[in-house]
Order: structure tokens, then C-alpha cells, then sequence
């Protein structure tokens, strides 16, 4: 046995897989940055209905091209409670037969014989790929030279990979120990190991290709080393649900359990089988002769399918089960705050964590509209029963401040991200700030409320209506504000526009009425100071809301340069 020649075999094979996984790393990137849009509707629809989750799930991760990905984006919706455990197990599910269209694609870059293969071909488009993305002026055209250069480099890795499977093949030591390799629980372990290692699935069942298509193993086997690789690829999902809360680890289990029970079913089957003399190797070799690359793929697919198939009516009781292994936390054991729909997991899918943000900041305004509220009851009714209440939340802004800001940092950083998901997270930042600053506001307010209290003072009962007026014309701001920045609506800018100019001029007549009534002797300089300040500070609340919604012309002056 020729040791030079085994070495270069081992370092041809570890390059293959190199450039293997960095094919898939781009093409998943780019791809998530040209249909960020489309990703994001997409994983938004997810609802009740089982086979809608499945579609979901297999449509989304042949779109990315990373069944990880998709897996990981399913554990955070989860986890934020944007979608319930049947419905993220449904989308495992669909993920698993997503994730055999890359398998496809490599079979089918196998063919060529004496002609030119069309692994070669395809992988021409690494060059073509890389001058677009260099050359191109275009964000949008680069990024379709990534996906290009990322599919030409997958090819260029299942050349190498190819290369040195042919290489052992030529080894009659390598060739003698691996058709010992028989038994099937074997093969399926070292399958899932393998896949554990690497965290790819895709990688796996590529080598299993390639070593079948060299003749280094039979198709039994291949078939046994890519029924462990969906085991093996629920790795990705343990780590981002350990990570996580409750419901993100049992969406975690629930992918364990469902890839697991397929490979016990099916070597179940396989030894049923084996008491007729027959074999998956047998029935696909009859389906597909002369083609082994496609005998292992079509399998892969079947398995997938099959499983899918199996599982899907008992999705119920899958649920049932994993609840009862994994019990709800006690609430003492969680933190105090938390963001509830971004988590650094979700940084692996940014186009769909960009929506999450979008859906934190709109808490974070909930939390501060609420606050203000809080801060004028207790003004006009100097009643503090809920000022615990308003502390804790004065506490969660400043909290929510400092780690939104943060991970919005770290979200900007990703590469895979359209130009109008870096135009919106650009204007993030005022945004959380600008909440933050009307918690602030509110605590002024509360402060004013406390010195009346002390003081043994309240406001007449004009002052006490001019407040809740102001606070209703607040209250219409707010939900025109929200529709504005959620929907990118201009028509609803510009009704919170015309708001806003009411209440500036509501507060200037709430000031004017007071100076009156000072005059009148009906109000104390004391209290008319408190009401002055109280005044400012409600108007400022309302300019920081305005802000939040103006935001949304950026990202509309962002469509005509993408259209060019």
C-alpha cells in the first residue's frame, strides 16, 4: 500500500470537503440576501395547517439551499412565540426534503462518461460567478454572481472529493477494509458522526455519492451512511436549542425524535427486506440501472418523503411526547428581561431576523406608549399603586436600549442582507433610541407627579381634560405611527405628520389655558410649573414617535435605485 498515495487521498478529500462547505455557505448567503423578501413573507404564513408547514419548510430550505438554516430560523420563531411546536414540527419536516435537492443537483453533476461531464461544466460557473461579483456595479448583480460562483464551487468540490474516492478505490487495502464495513447500524453511526463533525448533511451524502459512484462502496452502503447524516445533521438544531428557551429545546427534540424515527422504521424495513433476499440497493438499482449517483439520490428523496408521510398524522402526539420530556421551566429560573423575538441563533437566516428586529422595536414601543400612560394617570390622579409596574418597564427600555442596539450591530455585520434590510437596520439604531427616550419622558412626568403629591397639590379639573385630550390625539399618533413603520405606509406618515402639528399646537393652547387660570388664581405657580413641564415633555414624546415613523422614507428611497 503506496503511503504517499493514501496521504495525498486523505489531503485531496479534506480540500474537496473544504471547498464543499464554503460552496454552500455561499450559495445559502446569497441566496437569502436576493429573496430576503420572498423569505420573509414566506416563514410569516406559517399557520395550522400541517401540509402549508411542510411546503413551507421544503420550499424554504431549497430557496437557502441549508437545511441548518432553516431548522435554526424554525427554533427562533418558536422560541419568540411567533409560531406553536406542531407547527414548527411541520416545518422540520418539510426542511428534510428541502435538503434533498442538493443531493439531486450532485447526482445529476455525475453524468458525463466519454462526452464532457456536467460536473465540469457546472463547475465553469465558479469563474463566471466570481467576475460577475467582482466586475458588477449592481448589489443586486453581485449577489447573483455569488450564487453563481457559490454553485460552480460545489461542482469544483465534488471534483476533488471524486478525485481521491478514486484514488482509494485504486487501493486494494482501503477497498478490502471499507466492504467489511457491512453491518447497517455501523454505517448509519459513522454516517451520523461524520455529519456531527462537519454540521452538514449535504457534505455527507456527497461523499456517500461520490464513494458509490467510484465503486469504493456499495449502494447498501451509501444508503445506510446517508440515513445516519439526518441524524448527524440534528446537531445544528441541539446546539440552537440547548441555547434557547423551553419550546426552542423541544422544537430541537422534536427534529431528533422525527430524524430518528425514520432511520428505525427504515431498518426495519431494510431487514424485512433482507428475509426475501432483497435489498434498497436491489430495488433502486432496478429503478434507476447503470446510473448509481442516481440510485443513492432518488433513495434519499424517497427516505425523506416517506418518513414525511409517516409522521406527519402523528405530529400530535410527537408534540405530547416531547412536553412531557421536556417540562416548562419554573419562571423564577428565567431572567428578568429578555428580548422576545431576536436571539443570536436567528443570526444565521438575517434577512428573517431583520424582521424579527422589526418586530422587537414594535414591542419596545408597546412597552414605552404604556409607560406613558402609566405616567399620566398618575399626574392626574396622583394614584402610584402602578408605578412598580411603570419601574419595571422603565428598566426593560433601557434594557431592551442596550442589547437591541447590539445585536443590531451584529446583524449588520452579516453578508447575506438585501440593500433595503442594511437601509432599515441603518435607521434601527435612532429608532431604539428615540423609544428609549420616551421612557425617559414618562419618568419625568411621574417625577412631576411625585412633587405634587408631596406638596399635598393636584390640577384643577380643566388641566386634569386638557391631559386626556392630549393623551387621545398621543394615542391616534402612536397608531398611525405604528401602521407607517410596520407596513412602510406613507399615507399613514402622513396622517401621523398632521398629528403630530395637532398636538403641537394642542400643547401650545394647554399652556396659554394655564397661564390663564394661574392668572384666575384658580392654579398655584407650583402646580402650573408641574403642568408647563408635563405639556413639554407629553410634546416630546410625541416628536420622538414622529421620528420613529419618518424612518420609513429611507427605505422608499431605496426602490427606484433597486428597479434601475
Amino acid at each position: 500500500m503506496d503511503i504517499t498515495a493514501i496521504v495525498t487521498s486523505v489531503l485531496t478529500l479534506l480540500a474537496g470537503i473544504g471547498v464543499f462547505l464554503i460552496a454552500c455557505q455561499m450559495m445559502s448567503s446569497n441566496l437569502e440576501a436576493a429573496s430576503s423578501e420572498k423569505l420573509k413573507s414566506l416563514f410569516s404564513k406559517a399557520s395550522g395547517s400541517k401540509l402549508l408547514g411542510v411546503g413551507i419548510g421544503a420550499v424554504g430550505t431549497a430557496a437557502i439551499q441549508s437545511s441548518g438554516a432553516t431548522t435554526v430560523m424554525t427554533i427562533g420563531f418558536v422560541n419568540a412565540g411567533i409560531i406553536s411546536l406542531a407547527q414548527a414540527a411541520t416545518i422540520i419536516y418539510g426542511a428534510n426534503i428541502g435538503t434533498t435537492v442538493t443531493a439531486q443537483i450532485v447526482a445529476l453533476g455525475m453524468f458525463g462518461g466519454n462526452s464532457v461531464s456536467t460536473s465540469v461544466i457546472f463547475s465553469a460557473f465558479a469563474g463566471l460567478g466570481a467576475f460577475l461579483s467582482l466586475f458588477a456595479k449592481k448589489s443586486s448583480s453581485k449577489t447573483f454572481g455569488g450564487i453563481l460562483a457559490g454553485f460552480g464551487l460545489l461542482f469544483v468540490g465534488l471534483e476533488l472529493m471524486s478525485g481521491s474516492m478514486e484514488s482509494f478505490a485504486a487501493l486494494d487495502g482501503v477497498k478490502t477494509f471499507l466492504a467489511r464495513i457491512g453491518n447497517p447500524l455501523l454505517l448509519v453511526l459513522l454516517g451520523a458522526l461524520f455529519t456531527a463533525i462537519i454540521q452538514s448533511s449535504s457534505v455527507m451524502t456527497s461523499i456517500a455519492l461520490a464513494m458509490v459512484v467510484t465503486g469504493l462502496i456499495g449502494i447498501d452502503q451509501g444508503i445506510f451512511l446517508t440515513m445516519g447524516s439526518n441524524i448527524g445533521s440534528c446537531v445544528v438544531a441541539i446546539i440552537a436549542g440547548v441555547t434557547s428557551g423551553t419550546n426552542a429545546r423541544r422544537t430541537a427534540l422534536i427534529h431528533l425524535l422525527f430524524n430518528c424515527s425514520g432511520v428505525v422504521l427504515f431498518m426495519l424495513a431494510g431487514w424485512a427486506l433482507g428475509l426475501f433476499d432483497l435489498s434498497y440497493g436491489n430495488l433502486f438499482e432496478r429503478l434507476f440501472p447503470s446510473a448509481p449517483q442516481m440510485q443513492l439520490a432518488m433513495f434519499h428523496t424517497f427516505f425523506n418523503v416517506v418518513t414525511v408521510a409517516l409522521m406527519l398524522p402523528l405530529t400530535g402526539a410527537l408534540v405530547a411526547l416531547v412536553e412531557k420530556m421536556v417540562p416548562e421551566r419554573q419562571k423564577a429560573e428565567d431572567a428578568e428581561f429578555a428580548l422576545h423575538y431576536v436571539n443570536d441563533n436567528m443570526l444565521r437566516t438575517p434577512p428573517v431576523a431583520v424582521a424579527q428586529v422589526k418586530r422587537e422595536i414594535i414591542r419596545m414601543a408597546d412597552i414605552a406608549l404604556q409607560n406613558m400612560d402609566r405616567s399620566l394617570e398618575m399626574a392626574v390622579k396622583l394614584d402610584f399603586t402602578g408605578k412598580p409596574d411603570f419601574e419595571r418597564d422603565e428598566r426593560q427600555l433601557n434594557f431592551m436600549n442596550k442589547e437591541l442596539i447590539a445585536y443590531v450591530v451584529r446583524l449588520s455585520g452579516e453578508r447575506a442582507l438585501g440593500e433595503k434590510d442594511r437601509t432599515y437596520l441603518s435607521g434601527t439604531y435612532r429608532s431604539i433610541r428615540d423609544l428609549e427616550r420616551i421612557g425617559d419622558y414618562a419618568e419625568n412626568i411621574v417625577e412631576y407627579a411625585t412633587v405634587l403629591s408631596d406638596s399635598s397639590q393636584m390640577f384643577s379639573d380643566d388641566a386634569k381634560y386638557e391631559i386626556s385630550q392630549l393623551a387621545k390625539l398621543i394615542h391616534m399618533l402612536y397608531k398611525n405611527v405604528i401602521d407607517a413603520y410596520q407596513n412602510e405606509d406613507l399615507a399613514a406618515l402622513d396622517r401621523a405628520n398632521d398629528i403630530e402639528e395637532e398636538i403641537d399646537d394642542y400643547t401650545k393652547r394647554m399652556e396659554e389655558g394655564h397661564i390663564v387660570r394661574m392668572e384666575k388664581g384658580i392654579c398655584t405657580p407650583s402646580v402650573g410649573a408641574q403642568y408647563l413641564e408635563l405639556s413639554s415633555n407629553a410634546e416630546r414624546i410625541a416628536d420622538h414617535m414622529i421620528n420613529v415613523a419618518k424612518t420609513v422614507t429611507s427605505l422608499h428611497a431605496t426602490l427606484p435605485t433597486a428597479r434601475k
